[in-house]
């Protein structure tokens, strides 16, 4: 790999992302205006039969971008660097998650206390948690060693105690391990990584325990005091790791490092990445989402008191995605949850039967508008229940005894308590087939607003072409260009949600007085009702100002039935406001539900309307 060149000197750039199915090439260039993304090419990755070299769709999807744009990148099969004219790049970077990513196995003392910690470290850095492990989780030390044993990750990382605490039971957990002794998911041809974060007064047993059989890292303990956790340490050890030790045994990935002039990054830490650099510069609390096939990410950095920097998030749903996992999506969600979007009576046999083929031929797309109607409930129950799992993880620490006033007993940054908390939520960004190509933008608006339920004022935002995973690997070398790429080629603003908290027994009551200032100095005001929906123009680069006066019970960010006045962005989309009810109110008879959801699609233009029926044409049937 050859060294990382000065940003300043960086003109041209080319990135790509090796997927699971598919290998995503981009060219970056430096314009009068500033780093634009200029040229896109994509081509089948192939880590399998009959190439198993992933090198070869790499270079597949640039010589697509050669031939589009014209440049000159490759000499045979190397890529020429630096540029010189219209000949070459001057770097070429990568992320990837091909032959499944990084799957780990996580182990800690306590479930919810180190364990939960080193779970967070592992999703952080970009993994797929396979299980986690902990002394108190209920499994006798034989099911343990079985589960172990056959779980076969690419590394293992074990954490537990604080130091100078107990060691009894982070040894024991190790002793498991070497029992076990799992074998890696990518052959035997090295030895399997374990990484040690735990009470440093137990390293010299793990080392006594682990140190031959394994290859055994040891860095600073993930969670030295109750009061306080240390991530970073663990996470960077975790990427360093999967570059020599697991992509390495991985077809073609030795070539491609080689050709690469910065670390490669797994496709979900590049990910994390951008998230978390497009909350620091814009300052707001940001939820990410990339829904894929087989899995769902889910990203969140959010501003909590007294500390230091944004906490930053990240979990994966790994049975949750839009092809390979779709049949996961309707076992746990269920039949009605899903059918609750559609706006039309279906076959619950034919469902099934399309989900299936869904599974079995992932890369189809919908042909009918029943069935995208049907798949984009699909997405909203995946989105759902990622942003659950995700709730649940991104906590504050657990085992923390503080003193509590009243108000921080009802606080969502109390010890163990969720840190996304809707109401203080002011940017989500959507990524993922699904959302980045829903034929209308106000589908994916819509999906990720009826899957997120974000209360008070809230933006919304969608990657164009699945790109961030190329910026965020960009921004550990040259920032600037990665942001600048981002908001003027990558970020679609889509426009801003306002959605009181709260509910009513019924539609029709007063839920929201509101008065609008748009551009021009026109204004809208008047009530909208609870049970509805209203959109209203609002363009990519305007602003408007709002006063929303909520009825009582409903709270929009100042407080119960407190006035509230703010500026909103628009987008693609505009302005909506949305008052069906936080939770959101949907009707239970299906006659009214259907009446209800075709409402509030007709309100958003979501689908076509249908076209009348011609009397010739009906005397021709």
């Amino acid at each position: 790999m050859s060294g990382v060149p000065n940003p300043d000197e960086l003109r041209v750039i080319v990135a790509t992302d090796c997927g699971s199915t598919t290998t995503k090439a981009i060219l970056i260039e430096r314009t009068e205006e500033g780093y634009r993304q200029t040229w896109r090419g994509e081509a089948p990755t192939t880590v399998e039969a009959p190439f198993e070299d992933v090198t070869r769709g790499v270079l597949n999807a640039i010589a697509e971008i050669e031939e589009l744009s014209g440049r000159q990148i490759l000499d045979g099969e190397r890529i020429i660097t630096p540029a010189r004219g219209e000949r070459g790049v001057d770097i070429y970077i990568s992320t990837s998650s091909a032959g499944g990513g990084l799957q780990m196995l996580v182990a800690g003392a306590v479930k919810t206390m180190t364990a939960e910690s080193a779970q967070r470290a592992a999703l952080g850095a970009g993994a797929i948690v396979m299980d986690v492990l902990a002394a108190n989780d209920g499994r006798l030390p034989h099911e343990k060693i079985e589960r172990i044993r056959n779980l076969r990750p690419d590394m293992i990382l074990l954490s537990g105690g604080t130091d100078g605490g107990t060691v009894s039971h982070v040894v024991e957990l190790a002793e498991y391990i070497a029992a076990a002794n799992p074998r890696p998911r990518l052959g035997g041809g090295y030895r399997l990584p374990v990484i040690y974060a735990g009470n440093k007064d137990a390293r010299e047993q793990i080392r006594q325990l682990l140190g031959e059989r394994m290859a055994l890292c040891i860095v600073d303990n993930l969670r030295p005091t109750l009061e306080r956790e240390n991530l970073w340490p663990s996470r960077q050890k975790i990427q360093e790791l999967f570059l020599e030790h697991v992509m390495a045994q991985a077809p073609g990935y030795k070539k491609l490092m080689a050709m690469t002039g910065a670390p490669i990054m797994p496709t979900p830490a590049a990910m994390g990445e951008m998230i978390r650099t497009i909350a620091a510069q814009l300052g707001l609390n940001v939820l990410g989402v990339d829904i894929g096939g087989a899995t769902t990410d889910v990203f969140s950095s959010f501003r909590v008191e007294g500390a230091p920097e944004p906490v930053f998030n990240r979990t994966v749903s790994a049975n949750l995605g839009m092809s390979y996992s779709i049949s996961n999506v309707m076992a746990r969600a269920g039949i009605d949850r899903v059918l609750r979007w559609v706006p039309f009576a279906t076959d619950e046999a034919e469902l099934r039967d399309a989900i299936k083929n869904k599974m079995i031929r992932p890369t189809t797309i919908p042909q009918q508008l029943e069935d995208l109607q049907i798949e984009q409930a699909l997405a909203r129950e995946a989105l759902r229940g990622s942003l659950e799992e995700h709730r649940s993880l991104a906590v504050g620490l657990k085992g923390v005894q503080t003193e509590r006033t009243i108000s921080d007993a009802l606080s969502q940054e109390a010890s163990g308590a969720s840190l996304v908390d809707m109401m203080r939520l002011e940017l989500i960004v959507g990524s993922g087939g699904v959302l980045s190509h829903a034929p209308r933008r106000v589908q994916a608006f819509l999906m990720m607003l009826d899957a997120f339920e974000p209360e008070g004022i809230t933006r919304l935002a969608v990657d164009s072409i699945f790109m961030m995973p190329h910026l965020g690997v960009l921004a550990t070398i040259h920032p600037r260009a990665s942001a600048e790429v981002f908001e003027r080629d990558c970020m679609i603003p889509l426009g801003t949600a306002i959605a009181p908290r709260g509910t009513a027994r019924k539609e029709g009551v007063r839920c929201l007085g509101y008065r609008i200032e748009l551009p021009g100095g026109r204004v809208e005001q008047g009530e909208q009702p609870f049970g509805e929906l209203r959109r209203l123009p609002l363009g990519r680069d305007e602003q408007a100002t709002v006063e929303l006066e909520p009825a009582r019970g409903f709270d929009v960010g100042a407080g119960p039935g407190k006035t509230l006045r703010a500026t909103v962005s628009g987008g693609e989309v505009g302005l909506v406001i949305d008052t069906r009810g936080r939770p959101l109110f949907m009707h239970e008879d299906r006659q009214r539900r259907f009446a209800q959801l075709r409402r509030w699609y007709e309100a958003m233009e979501l689908y076509p309307a249908p076209k009348p029926i011609e009397v010739s044409a009906m005397a021709e049937r």
